[in-house]
Formats: structure tokens, C-alpha cells, sequence
């Protein structure tokens, strides 16, 4: 594949939420949303707004722990990288569980907003957010 055409690839809008083990991320958070961003830049992915969530008492235990830290990262990538996205997870030491959703762009940048809490950032991603409302608001007058 050349390089115009990696360019062609649409890009979907997702967000991932990944349970981590909250130990290795109060002794190293940095190192583990590096982990994190890692995975998702080998799958082509570009990320807008990242964050620990919560971090707590599970609900169950999961792979032998009972406390986690939910970590959300709101990005762009072709839907190809969902394959690298789901095996270097179940190969990581840092990921005990993952969960990737796709997102319409209204939701997105509803989450990106309240991720990094600047209502600036829902301007960079509303490529055809705006066009749907305005051809609806049309045709009920």
C-alpha cells in the first residue's frame, strides 16, 4: 500500500476504555499510559483526549484482580487497527480488559469535552456534525 493511499483510509472515531492494574499505575503512571498510547500508535490511531477515569473496587474479579483503573482514551483510526488494537492488548502486562465503542462525531465530541473540559475541542472534529442539524431544521419549516 503506498503512502497516498494509507492517506485515502477513512478514519473512524472511537473510544476505548481500558482496565489497567491500579498498582502499576500509581507506581508508574506514566509508563502506563505510555503502554497504553503504544498500543494504539502501532495501530495507526490518533489520539484527542486521554484520562484515568475511575479507579477502585471491581465489581468481580478479573484475571486475578480485585481493584483496576479504568483509563479512557477518545481517538481516530482506520478501522483496520482494530485488529492490532485487540491483539497487543491481549498481549500487554498492562491491559487486563479492553472495550472499544465507535462513536457517531456528535457523541465524540461530547466525550472529548468532557474529557479534557474545553468545549473548544468539539470544533475540530464536527467535519459533518453541523450539516444534518441545518438540513433538519429546513425541512420542519
Amino acid at each position: 500500500m503506498s503512502v497516498a493511499e494509507a492517506k485515502t483510509v477513512k478514519e473512524n472515531l472511537y473510544e476505548g476504555m481500558f482496565l489497567v492494574n491500579s498498582a502499576k499505575f500509581a507506581n508508574d503512571p506514566d509508563g502506563t499510559s505510555g503502554a497504553i498510547m503504544a498500543i494504539l500508535e502501532r495501530a495507526g490511531a490518533t489520539v484527542v483526549a486521554q484520562r484515568p477515569w475511575q479507579d477502585g473496587k471491581l465489581a468481580y474479579e478479573v484475571s486475578g484482580h480485585r481493584k483496576g483503573l479504568h483509563y479512557l482514551v477518545c481517538f481516530r483510526m482506520p478501522g483496520a487497527g482494530m485488529e492490532v488494537v485487540k491483539r497487543q492488548c491481549h498481549l500487554s502486562d498492562v491491559v487486563i480488559r479492553h472495550l472499544v465503542i465507535k462513536h457517531t462525531p456528535q457523541l465524540f465530541n461530547a466525550m472529548v469535552e468532557a474529557l479534557t473540559g474545553d468545549s473548544s475541542a468539539s470544533d475540530d472534529s464536527s467535519d459533518s456534525a453541523g450539516a444534518p442539524a441545518t438540513a433538519k431544521e429546513g425541512a420542519a419549516e
